[in-house]
């Protein structure tokens, strides 16, 4: 049966990142499928010259290789959605790995599809969570396509391994040591893994760090900031329009200068085990601390509760690989309910690795100050809260009631 299965792959088209993994599994696939392998490189903002990848690509064995620029898409589709819903995982991760995942996976499918390919391949491990994310979304948008994971197939171990197969198929790749972790980037997030961040006591230095400097280093001012929403969607900053790609350059640069964004966590994989990952989200981090300070203001108190379940619940799904599926759409519906009047605008105070609130305002604000003020008013009777506690307490009194009988 295996070899029969074997027979069948004639084509595959494979997410290449140009590194040692992705390089040397071009040739592999060649070898053991005897296929066709078209590489597509997908740029989500992780400013780097793609040309030299493809060309790489083209050296190591693939018959074609595209370069697609997913950027905007990104932002659009998958930033501001996951933006919208206050998706946060763990607490503190804004998901920037987890969404770029489904926006490759199916630039993957639709080249499939053109070029009428048997397979879908990717290098990611057998251990993390992006296996899970490239694999669910290809089996929600082509499941006839057959998937190869190299790393769950091939006797290959370890980085030494690799770059012994490197050399005797003579596949062009650097032998020289990496960084001593493992970096994902995008625009809207860098993470960092592995190597020596494997030690959860271990605090990574300073130079790591690609889009934030330190907040020792920030600006001894403080800088403020104002961001402006529509529907929940950022639309200006400091009262200057942009569009969805500039304003997030725009605001990692702001962010990252004043040492925003950093975080560290111990995090739960979706396959069981804890891993220690840092990641920055400076621009990200402004958009998210902005958007949901509107919520707070315009949105009703069982409304934004129940958001706030809503959110825990998306972030997993996203973060566990299932973009594209019913519920999730049945959540974005809902979101996409609650942002309707999330319009307004937000003041930021930025200062060395700080963001705080300086300001908020909305046409839609819920906020009445004759309501909420501690002065004279004549909108509200002190003395009707008297009958709302009664009520309100009626249980807590009962219970009380009982509890004291059984004493004496």
């Amino acid at each position: 049966m295996y070899g029969r299965e074997l027979k069948m792959v004639k084509k595959v088209v494979m997410a290449y990142s140009g590194g040692l993994d992705t390089s040397v599994a071009v040739q592999w696939l060649k070898n053991l499928y005897d296929c066709e392998v078209i590489a597509m490189v997908g740029d989500v903002g992780q400013k780097e010259d793609l040309e030299p990848v493809r060309e790489k690509a083209l050296k190591t064995g693939a018959e074609k290789a595209y370069v697609e620029d997913l950027t905007e898409e990104f932002v659009t589709d998958y930033v501001y959605p996951t933006l919208k819903a206050s998706a946060l995982y763990e607490g503190k991760y804004l998901l920037g790995t987890a969404i770029a995942r489904p926006v490759l996976a199916k630039r993957l499918c639709e080249i499939a599809e053109k070029e009428g390919a048997d397979a879908i391949a990717h290098g990611c491990t057998g251990k993390g969570n992006d296996q899970v994310r490239f694999e669910l979304t290809v089996k929600s948008l082509m499941p006839h396509l057959k998937i190869i994971a190299p790393w769950r197939e091939w006797d290959l171990k370890s980085r030494e391994d690799c770059i012994k197969y490197a050399e005797d198929n003579n596949i062009p790749v650097p032998v020289s040591k990496d960084k001593p972790f493992s970096i994902d980037r995008n625009l809207w997030h860098s993470s960092y893994e592995g190597g020596v961040l494997e030690d959860p006591y271990f605090e990574p230095e300073d130079d790591m760090f690609l889009m934030t400097d330190s907040p020792e280093k920030a600006p001894d001012e403080p800088c403020y900031l104002e961001l402006e929403f529509e529907q929940g969607i950022p639309i200006k900053v400091d009262g200057e329009k942009f569009e969805p790609v500039p304003m997030l350059e725009k605001l990692n640069d702001i962010a990252g200068k004043h040492g925003i964004g950093r975080i560290d966590i111990v995090e739960n994989r979706l396959l069981g085990m804890k891993s220690r990952g840092v990641y920055e989200t400076p621009g990200g981090t402004l958009l998210f601390t902005a958007k949901n300070e509107l919520e707070y203001l315009v949105l009703d108190k069982d409304t934004m509760h129940f958001k706030e379940t809503v959110s825990q619940k998306y972030a997993e799904l996203v973060y566990n690989g299932l973009w594209f599926t019913k519920l999730k759409d049945s959540l974005d519906a809902f979101v996409d309910e609650t942002q309707k009047n999330v319009t307004g605008k937000v003041k930021l105070k930025l200062y060395k690795g700080s963001v705080q609130i300086a300001g908020r305002t909305s046409p839609y604000s819920l906020y009445n100050e004759e309501l909420a003020t501690f002065e004279e008013d004549e909108v509200y009777d002190q003395k009707d809260a008297e009958g709302f506690i009664n009520l309100f307490g009626l249980s807590a009194m009962n219970q009380g009631i009982i509890e004291r009988k059984k004493k004496n």
